[in-house]
């Protein structure tokens, strides 16, 4: 069975919450049921289970099977922090193919809040918990104030354009009712705001929550009319460059040439990007790894871009984790299930014109010094 014969055929999300009282699988299977819902589809159809959660042990992908009620020749537990969930859709195309499923339910959420995530990070893997916790690292914040610092005073990025990120996101997040920040953003907010690890400020932050995303990857056979997306190629990588701290490029640079000659499209051909933004400058290395503009100049590259819904390079364009918020590691799926809301045509007011296909983007799973993993899939609307 061919990739381009595989594709994603149904979406679904839960409302994200800054606080909840409801339990990790109230999430999961509302989002599961959304996503078979939007495919036409029901549990029973379902042969596969590709699962990511940082709060789901000591449950894993065969217990949540059990509690889901599914019978799978297949599952999957996301081991890549938030580029788990992108490559969960990765090896879900790969089971389908070799006929381990037919029906693939890839769902991934969590149920924290801000206290909940700093008590994640300081016990994130050994490496943290044994060096960088007894020292104070300062979680995500600190060490991505310093990759941003790194990149700053390496290529002259400036904040300004950076800034772009997190502004013309919350303009499409406006339009979008499950974002959770949703009130106006200008440029002066972005750069006048309270310093968090110098130099990332306030809203370079996503603000941590509860929810969960999910997707069906099924042949598109099954899809109904016009509503199916194909996967036209899909690559992860994880622990590149290896033994760097605090390095200015990550897995994507290793793949991207391959990921687009596979799909036959270039990224000038991609109608929007889902990059996965924990902080714009993370958004900002995948931009220059995938190829759309080279490395060091971002900064210009922002500066003559706009990035809303209308933009001229729509950028996670229901708000993405920034405005939406970060929902433990359903913010890896975010950007799948927003792209294939835009494929579909069912975005609304924040619809894309003309969206045929695009690129989007996972990272995760953060070790000592550095994020380890990287994913990215490329997206066809199916005519």
């Amino acid at each position: 069975m061919k990739t381009s014969s595989i594709g994603i055929t149904g979406y679904g999300q839960t409302a994200y919450e800054k606080r909840t009282t409801r339990t990790l699988f109230s999430f999961l299977s509302e989002a599961g049921k959304n996503a078979l819902d939007s495919a036409g589809l029901t549990f029973k159809d379902v042969d596969g289970l590709a699962i990511c959660s940082f709060e789901l042990h000591p449950d894993n992908a065969v217990t949540a099977a059990e509690q889901l009620g599914l019978s799978v020749s297949w599952a999957y537990l996301g081991t890549a922090g938030s580029a788990g969930p992108v490559a969960s859709v990765i090896n879900a195309v790969h089971a389908i193919e070799t006929g381990q499923a037919t029906t693939v339910l890839c769902i991934a959420g969590d149920n924290y809040d801000v206290g909940g995530h700093f008590k994640l990070m300081d016990n994130f893997n050994r490496g943290l918990r044994n060096y960088g916790t007894p020292l104070g690292f300062g979680g995500a914040n600190g060490l991505f104030g310093i990759i941003q610092r790194k990149h700053m005073e390496t290529y002259g990025t400036r904040r300004e354009d950076l800034g772009r990120i997190s502004v013309d996101q919350r303009r499409s997040a406006q339009r979008n009712d499950h974002a959770l920040l949703r009130g106006p953003l200008t440029i002066e907010d972005y750069l006048n705001a309270r310093i968090i690890a110098d130099p990332i400020r306030l809203f370079d932050c996503v603000l941590p929550c509860a929810g969960a995303e999910a997707v069906v990857v099924t042949t598109l056979d099954r899809a109904q009319p016009g509503k199916g997306v194909r996967i036209l190629s899909g690559f992860e990588r994880h622990n590149h460059p290896p033994m760097e701290i605090a390095p200015l490029r990550g897995g994507w640079e290793t793949f991207a040439d391959k990921l687009f000659a596979k799909a036959g499209y270039g990224p000038e051909d991609m109608d929007f990007v889902q990059a996965y933004d924990d902080y714009p400058i993370m958004v900002a290395i995948q931009l220059e790894d995938l190829g759309f503009c080279k490395k060091g100049e971002v900064s210009e590259f922002l500066a003559r871009n706009t990035f809303a819904w209308d933009g001229t390079l729509p950028l996670n364009t229901g708000g993405g984790q920034l405005s939406c918020g970060q929902a433990g590691i359903a913010g890896g799926l975010l950007s799948v299930t927003e792209a294939v809301r835009q494929l579909r045509g069912e975005g609304g007011d924040r619809q894309v014109a003309n969206a045929r296909r695009g690129v989007v983007a996972g990272y995760g799973m953060v070790g000592y010094g550095h994020g380890l993993s990287a994913s990215s899939i490329i997206l066809e609307a199916v005519q």
